[in-house]
């Protein structure tokens, strides 16, 4: 993604009206797309003294801060990645309408993870040693956090992680702000339980750490807790476009679900093989962790439709707070640009960032982060009010998306909010 493209004006936009708690700090979305009038070089002249917010040699001056995104823009993951990216550029840009954080305009460097993990630890490097950020925002897959993880521990740094992942983590440098895989799994593996009535279940992922774990994971769910039969198991080297093996063990299973996690650019061959088998959403129960709009645009509608997505957002959410986003997104991106599942989380990101900031008063790591344990930052976000939890990790809804043709979703099931639980028992 050039830094280069043009980024036309974001649109005005009314006050979000989420409901919160209120001993929770509530940031302001709607704030950030008024316009500049009255709130151009008297909004930053207001900045308390650089001393006293920054005593870690961060890269913050009397009138910028900087942070870093890091996400891959080539390889296999940009099909995934790319929104994120302009989902983090656009909150930045909005954060900087409204004044900045702490009076500070926000300046970013982006760094290519391209697709490679070694890579992404070389990038996450570079940002906090040399470039000494404040923040970052970037990774996909749980690989590239799990690299990244080291040294955002030994450097103590930030990441604002925005996928969809298996849990089993809690870093006090990381925020997640994707669902783990009680608020994705196993919700949604109850979900198809019971509304398809579903006994046999063949898991199909990409072979890296986030498939295998969450596969690990609702192996033991779906045996222990819906008392179902796992009928096959199987992992595809992440890019792989040959899936004709698993598709003829598939047919000869006949499982009630199909529970996919492939990811990337392999999704493209996997759902156009699965159609071209003659497998599809009018006679096959799929139930995918890893297509969000971004990828439907990749796959095609025609290919995905009837299968079900389990994801917290859907573009296609039918609140006033998401169309503002959508329609601001849409305006800096173009109006075929998608908005998928972890877009949305990449967007709550930088707000989560700016609200923890400010309530510590700092830039520095271990106050920023003091303030995230807090228990009181909410964020009224596209998919609703989020709540970021001591955890690290947000109370938020998972919702069931049913593909379209035109590859939007319609979504067929909401459930309360779900508390994180990265750690569960017995897992």
């Amino acid at each position: 993604m050039s830094d280069q493209k043009s980024s036309p004006a974001v649109q005005p936009a009314a006050e979000p009206k989420g409901p919160g708690s209120s001993t929770r700090r509530r940031v302001l979305a709607g704030l950030a797309s008024l316009p500049l009038i009255g709130m151009g070089a008297s909004a930053f002249a207001a900045a308390p003294p650089t001393a006293k917010v920054n005593t870690t040699h961060l890269a913050v001056t009397d009138t910028e801060v900087t942070v870093g995104i890091l996400h891959s823009s080539t390889g296999t993951m940009a099909i995934s990645e790319t929104g994120a990216i302009e989902a983090e550029k656009l909150a930045i840009s909005q954060i900087n309408a409204m004044g900045g954080v702490l009076g500070r305009k926000v300046k970013f460097i982006q760094e290519d993870g391209a697709s490679d993990w070694p890579t992404f630890a070389e990038k996450a490097k570079k940002l906090l040693e040399d470039n000494h950020v404040a923040a970052i925002f970037g990774c996909w897959t749980s690989a590239s956090r799990k690299a990244v993880l080291p040294v955002l521990e030994r450097d103590n740094g930030l990441l604002y992680y925005p996928t969809f992942y298996e849990g089993l983590e809690e870093s006090k440098n990381v925020i997640y702000t994707g669902q783990e895989a009680t608020q994705q799994v196993f919700a949604g593996l109850d979900w198809v339980a019971k509304e398809k009535k579903a006994k046999t279940y063949y898991l199909i992922g990409s072979d890296y750490i986030w498939p295998r774990t969450t596969m690990k994971l609702a192996r033991k769910y779906i045996q222990t807790v819906l008392h179902g039969t796992v009928v096959g198991e199987e992992y595809a080297a992440l890019g792989s476009t040959d899936f004709g093996s698993t598709i003829n063990k598939i047919r000869l299973k006949r499982p009630d679900v199909i529970y996919a996690a492939v990811v990337g650019g392999s999704n493209v061959s996997w759902f156009k093989q699965l159609k071209a088998a003659g497998i599809n959403g009018s006679n096959q129960t799929l139930l995918t962790l890893s297509v969000t709009e971004d990828e439907a645009k990749g796959i095609g509608g025609e290919n995905l439709a009837g299968f079900y997505s389990a994801m917290k957002y859907f573009e296609s959410l039918n609140t006033p707070r998401n169309q503002q986003f959508v329609k601001q997104f849409k305006a800096m991106w173009g109006q075929g640009a998608p908005i998928g599942d972890v877009t949305q989380a990449a967007y709550e990101g930088p707000w989560l960032w700016k609200a923890a900031v400010e309530m510590a008063g700092s830039f520095d790591t271990d106050k920023v982060v003091a303030a995230e344990q807090s228990g009181k930052i909410s964020f009224d976000a596209p998919e609703g009010m989020v709540y970021l939890e001591p955890n690290h990790h947000l109370k938020t809804r998972l919702r069931i998306g049913k593909w379209r043709n035109d590859g939007q979703a319609d979504i067929v099931y909401t459930s309360p909010y779900i508390m994180p639980n990265p750690f569960p028992k017995g897992y």
